[in-house]
């Protein structure tokens, strides 16, 4: 009846069958009902579980975490692992025994070992390291002292690989013996005798092919790879653009040494574009942690430089205001369209930013296309700044009933506002890239803000020009 209940509640609510599994754990194991807890354990995916888990040690504590971990059958106990966020893995790991620590690393996929032991403090990484062998040991080390947030930190060893004078029928049952530990099988990756990377080749091509084929004659050589230093952000970006499902990963001779596969990319994506939405709030240093695992100073420390910076540069729009204190005392009205004016601006240069900036992410824009960039934002904006100048005339004369001449202020004001606002956020991200600072960081409250103040002394000027002040 209870599986019944989560098929039924799946079909709606993913979200909802995963807590309400959470709930009856968490409820059978305050009943002590172990026997049940591991029923059900045995009978949901790693993946629920893995979330249960978490919500366990927010309710009942890191030890009741462990005793549930250990209920679980052992065939299914390193896949969930594996699915633990790195600080769940390091308190489970530092509290089972080095038995079953021994298991975990021994079963781990090469990837996630590694993963996990960038993590763990040095004295148990040193432990681990004692009980594999010289040539693992020398394997593990060379993963770790890549670079961070490089392809090499990512890939994985645990591929199939070919010569070229092999058959399909040789690399079938290649296949057959390697493939339950291997990340993937269907792509296979054809090497010479120094290792270097000749070609791939698809399952598909394989079975499809005559037993006596040669691996050489039907493997594409066209590949798609990247080198161990390669950002993980362009690894992303080519997964995205070519429709990878691996990733070769090379070094400098063109030696085949790992591959990355999508699954690994998932998170990297995901934490890309956090990273880029924080810096697009003005809100930076916050790495990988959560919301809610970060102390409320630790929030004031990653929110408060930018609001200083930005409260600093509107102490100018200030200045500007006040400069022209004495003509918006003798017009008095000219107040009453400043926030228009300036959130027009501020909007219209965020717009464009943001474009520009999932541009520049994707690959889409490049910074050759400047040019294209500045001409295409100039028409948009102009257009955008005609019909808005032309709304607003109607609205100056018929509605708030002032003078022509201030209506035309108004409207040129905003057309030009428009078509700066729009070309400062569209080539300030590309400018940005350009002295190899990060786009996102220009987009949101600094074109904002340098708009406010942009906004504001062409409206003075030209208010002075067309009204004699």
């Amino acid at each position: 009846m209870a599986n019944e209940k989560y098929r039924d509640d799946a079909e709606t609510d993913i979200n909802a069958v995963s807590e309400a599994f959470s709930e009856e754990l968490t409820d059978l194991l305050k009943q002590k009902k172990y026997a049940e807890v591991r029923g059900r354990l045995a009978e949901t995916n790693a993946v629920d579980i893995a979330e249960a888990l978490e919500n366990i040690n927010e309710e009942l504590g890191l030890d009741m975490t462990i005793l549930t971990f250990r209920l679980l059958p052992k065939d299914s106990s390193v896949e969930v692992f594996a699915y633990l966020d790195e600080e769940e893995q390091v308190s489970i790991i530092n509290g089972i025994t080095q038995h079953e620590i021994d298991y975990i690393i021994d079963e781990l996929a090469f990837d996630d070992m590694i993963d996990l032991l960038e993590e763990l403090p040095a004295n148990l990484v040193d432990k681990i390291l004692l009980k594999t062998s010289r040539e693992e040991r020398k394997l593990i080390n060379t993963f770790l002292n890549y670079p961070e947030n490089s392809a090499g930190s990512l890939m994985t060893i645990d591929y199939i690989d070919f010569r070229e004078n092999s058959t399909a029928a040789q690399a079938l049952r290649h296949i057959k013996d390697v493939g339950l530990d291997s990340e993937t099988i269907y792509t296979a990756y054809v090497m010479d005798e120094k290792r270097k990377l000749k070609g791939v080749v698809s399952l598909r091509a394989l079975v499809l092919a005559d037993d006596d084929t040669l691996v050489g004659d039907i493997m594409h050589t066209d590949v798609v790879s990247v080198t161990v230093t390669t950002d993980q952000e362009m690894v992303s970006n080519m997964f995205k653009r070519y429709g990878l499902l691996a990733l070769p990963v090379v070094d400098r001779e063109g030696r085949l040494v790992g591959i990355i596969t999508v699954d690994d990319i998932f998170e990297i994506i995901e934490d890309e574009t956090t990273e880029d939405m924080h810096l697009m709030a003005g809100v930076t240093g916050t790495g990988d942690d959560e919301y809610f695992d970060m102390s409320v100073f630790r929030h004031v420390r990653t929110r408060l430089p930018w609001l200083f910076i930005l409260m600093c540069s509107y102490m100018i729009t200030g200045g500007i205001i006040e400069r022209f204190e004495g003509m918006l005392s003798s017009v008095i009205c000219l107040v009453s369209y400043m926030p228009m004016l300036m959130g027009t601006g501020g909007n219209s240069g965020s717009q464009s930013a943001t474009l520009i900036i999932r541009g520049l992410s994707t690959g889409e824009i490049e910074l050759r296309d400047f040019p294209r960039v500045a001409w295409k934002e100039f028409r948009i904006s102009f257009c955008i700044g005609v019909l808005l100048s032309l709304l607003n005339f109607l609205r100056v004369i018929f509605i708030d009933h002032n003078s022509v001449i201030v209506a035309v202020t108004i409207c040129v004001t905003m057309l030009v506002i428009v078509v700066a606002a729009k070309t400062i956020g569209g080539l300030l991200p590309m400018a940005a890239k350009a002295v190899g600072i990060d786009p996102a960081l220009m987009a949101g409250p600094v074109v904002s803000s340098l708009t406010d103040m942009f906004s504001l002394a062409i409206y003075f000027v030209f208010a002075s020009a067309f009204l004699g002040l």
